[in-house]
């Protein structure tokens, strides 16, 4: 419930025709095993990826971006950023991330930035 993440985890895991976010068993399992101790950070950043990847075409853009800070910081209008720090926020991003300069973050890209980060495949999972 607390996780803003909530609805595009389910998405993202969900094998259902429909497309509406629901959820097998298996489906679970296989979302539990991607937040387990045991994945690997090619794993987790893959689905990590999928995550932030709100319109699924495969590349983080600046709406993909937008809406991932707007997750993280809340969207209430006292933790909302002004458009120009969002901006800002999204130009930074863009300029530490988007090797190739084409305005958009790919999976490579993405992995690339995570393989940086050292603590990102112990904070990607669930506490239960």
């Amino acid at each position: 419930q607390a996780n803003p993440f909530q609805r595009q985890i389910c998405r993202v895991f969900s094998t259902s025709e429909e497309r509406d976010g629901s959820m097998s068993f298996e489906d679970f399992l296989d979302m539990l095993s991607v937040f387990s101790d045991s994945a690997t950070s090619d794993i987790k950043s893959y689905y990590a990826f999928r995550i932030f990847d709100f319109d699924d075409d495969g590349t983080l853009d600046r709406k993909d971006l937008e809406k991932l800070v707007n997750c993280l910081t809340g969207q209430g209008e006292d933790s909302q950023l002004s458009n120009a720090e969002m901006e800002q926020l999204i130009q930074n991003i863009l300029e530490e991330s988007d090797i190739d300069k084409d305005g958009t973050i790919n999976l490579a890209e993405f992995q690339h930035i995570v393989s940086r980060s050292p603590d990102f495949a112990s904070s990607f999972k669930i506490v239960l």
